[in-house]
């Protein structure tokens, strides 16, 4: 297959889905441009900030665009491109994008609450307390898992104790972001510049960090880089949105889009061809199914739970005017899904990258070795078509990693805050009502801070491999439940929802098979086989069988208000402390 025709073809397919299907979401649904957003309404310069919606698309984007469009999409071509081509092309159009784009709309419209919150209003109380357990225990392996990985990205050193310079230039780079950020929200927060001077402005930054920090590598362990991290994730959780994370992902969507656009740009010089197989059949040579693992393995650029968590907890106490909803919500998940399609070219035309001399004979080693992982496949083979540009190599693996570090940093950053804020609704009570000193501690953000990132570190001992399988199937079982609760807030609301009545259907089907067979396969490994371990096998049998039990629970809650022929709403109102 060619890959710049598969490309071509991906490109007129999300734009006319955004012209078409999401405009007609935005009709179906309403929107009012000159009703005031709750970022308007409540603005209080640290959670509630009302932004243009560049910014917001930025904050949206950085933040959902993790390690998943690139890992999902490599492990699942062991079934063959093209199923992954498809489900990530109809899994973004008509599940992905239509989350994303309903949970901002939901939250908008409902006074900036999150999907718990909202739960509580249309379903109950009961319903809201198992949704925000669900997604603080979520939040935990998100953590974990990309803390992890990111640990292991800035690692300077190799087995033999040898200097890596492209993982310590990429840290130094990432510890310049956060500070140039600062500086950056600050910058604006006192000249109010935005537009194309802004964008410029950035540009300049990003292009003098990347100089500065190839230019001096630091050289650290991954402990003392994982320490780094969580210190890093606990100041973007508790600080305001203007002053470190709404800045950040600003400027490293910058970076993901100029990846984007020199890979493509890449890609049409190239015109490679995809060299691996079309279709391996149902079964891979793992022993895996292509159902349910091929709908669990990509999530990230077809759908997945935790963006819903992003539109609801941060974007849509952001958004400035209902009219940049659509841009936000939907137009974000179908860059991703771009993105993801991109990766499926460019890994799947390493063979012959390779064969037709754009990758060097090191680089190819590096690339096809039986080690490599998603995120080198990925690295080298972009690098090598950037290098066709006019890009150094050396420069050209050191933006790479840290592009890669980057896409799960913006998300470790983003899911910090969401687990913190998860944790403070999970212990808020009725307006009104007295608040004991037991509860005040635990709503306080600094508290539910440092208990969720506590919660995170302990699981991220694991190790990422171990974390990332059950990550997998936590996140699509969100999915489903999310896309439930939305369902009933449109019914409710005299909205119409039967667009969301398939994937709400397909997802909470495929999870619940994928951690049932999880549960089976370690189950035989204690009972059967042997090689059971408590610290891996054990933690992740626990929270197999927690996340089942709460997403049956939250499902079975949810759709029975659904199924009501006229559900009332409870109309209590909620306050953070």
């Amino acid at each position: 297959m060619n890959g710049l025709l598969l490309l071509g073809i991906t490109v007129i397919v999300l734009i006319g889905a955004y012209l078409l299907y999401g405009r007609y979401l935005v009709k179906e649904w309403g929107i009012d441009v000159t009703a005031k957003t709750p970022a308007v309404k409540k603005e209080d310069g640290v959670d509630y900030v009302p932004s243009n919606k560049w910014e917001v698309f930025a904050h949206q984007f950085s933040s959902i665009a993790g390690a998943g469009p690139v890992t999902g999409p490599v492990m699942a071509m062991m079934f063959g491109w093209l199923p992954a081509f498809l489900w990530i092309i109809v899994g973004g159009i008509f599940f992905g994008a239509v989350q994303d784009f309903a949970s901002l709309y939901t939250s908008v419209k409902s006074d900036g609450k999150s999907i718990g919150q909202i739960i509580e209003v249309y379903i109950g109380k009961t319903g809201r307390k198992l949704f925000f357990l669900f997604c603080w225990l979520f939040t935990l392996l998100v953590i974990a898992a990309f803390a992890d990985m990111v640990a292991g990205t800035f690692h300077g050193f190799s087995a033999d104790g040898s200097k890596l310079q492209p993982n310590a230039a990429a840290a130094s780079i990432s510890i310049l972001y956060v500070f140039v950020a600062i500086a950056f929200g600050l910058f604006l927060r006192k000249t109010k510049i935005d537009g194309w001077k802004q964008a410029i402005l950035g540009i300049i930054l990003i292009v003098a960090m990347l100089a500065t920090g190839i230019a001096f590598p630091v050289y650290l362990q991954k402990q003392s880089w994982l320490y780094l991290v969580f210190v890093y994730i606990f100041f973007a959780s508790v600080t305001p949105m203007w002053l470190l994370k709404q800045p950040r992902d600003y400027l490293t969507t910058f970076l993901f889009v100029g990846m984007i656009i020199a890979a493509v740009i890449g890609v049409v010089i190239s015109n490679p061809t995809i060299s691996t197989p079309v279709f391996t059949g149902f079964v891979s040579e793992s022993g895996s199914y292509l159902f349910p693992t091929l709908f669990v393995t990509i999530a990230c650029g077809a759908v997945s739970g935790f963006h819903s968590l992003v539109s609801s907890e941060t974007s849509s106490k952001q958004i400035r005017n209902e009219k940049d909803m659509l841009q936000v919500g939907y137009g974000s998940m179908l860059l991703e899904s771009l993105l993801a399609v991109l990766v499926i070219v460019i890994v799947g035309s390493l063979t012959n990258l390779a064969d037709t001399g754009v990758l060097n004979n090191d680089l190819a080693a590096m690339a096809l070795a039986d080690t490599a992982t998603p995120f080198t496949k990925f690295s080298v083979g972009v690098t090598g078509l950037i290098s066709k540009l006019g890009m150094p190599q050396e420069w050209g693996l050191c933006i790479m990693t840290m592009f890669v570090s980057a896409l799960a940093l913006t998300s470790l950053d983003a899911v910090a805050r969401i687990g913190r804020l998860s944790f403070q609704e999970l212990f808020e009570i009725e307006e009104g009502k007295a608040v004991s000193p037991a509860v005040k501690v635990l709503t306080n953000k600094y508290f539910a801070t440092i208990i969720t990132l506590a919660g995170g570190y302990l699981l991220s001992l694991g190790g990422y491999n171990n974390i990332w399988p059950l990550f997998g199937s936590a996140n699509q079982l969100l999915a489903a439940m999310v896309l439930i609760s939305l369902s009933v807030f449109l019914k409710v609301t005299g909205r119409k929802g039967f667009m969301l009545y398939a994937p709400m259907t397909m997802m909470l089907v495929v999870t619940m098979t994928s951690l049932g067979m999880s549960v089976y396969a370690i189950c035989k490994k204690l009972f059967v086989t042997g090689g059971f371990a408590f610290l891996t096998d054990g933690l992740q049998l626990f929270f197999a069988l927690l996340l089942m039990g709460l997403g049956l629970l939250i499902a079975f809650s949810s759709g029975k208000k659904l199924v009501k022929r006229n559900p009332q709403p409870n109309r209590a109102s909620l306050v953070r402390e």
